[in-house]
């Protein structure tokens, strides 16, 4: 399996959060993952309303992904085809985006989200 981050799990894992559960803290340790630009996106936007407050830096979270063994998913044409056809469930578009590429690269995302797995895609929790 291959698997993909959620915003969330990106940041509480940079942040050393106690929020992830043994179980994903030993998935990421194991398993094939990746974290999206989107994500990253998500984060710059957030950090610009005023939303959240980190001590790194994009570029710090990046490369704290990239050390971590995570590999870093670009957004392609095929992901933004996707968003098209997804069913209109929840409104959020880094989600939404997040759902297309996990849809488009057979990824399990890796979230707490409780409107994620409305959608037909996988998710671990």
């Amino acid at each position: 399996m291959r698997y993909l981050l959620d915003t969330h799990v990106i940041l509480w894992c940079a942040q050393g959060n106690n929020c992830l559960p043994q179980r994903v803290c030993a998935l990421m340790s194991q398993e094939e993952c990746y974290y999206s630009i989107a994500s990253l996106w998500e984060i710059a936007i957030k950090e610009a309303l005023g939303k959240l407050k980190l001590d790194f830096t994009l570029s710090d979270l990046d490369q704290s992904c990239l050390a971590a063994g995570f590999q870093r998913l670009p957004i392609s044409i095929s992901h933004l085809e996707l968003i098209k056809v997804l069913p209109d469930i929840h409104r959020d578009p880094f989600d939404r985006l997040l759902i297309t590429q996990a849809q488009a690269e057979g990824l399990v995302i890796v979230t707490h989200d409780r409107f994620i797995p409305q959608y037909p895609v996988r998710t671990f929790w």
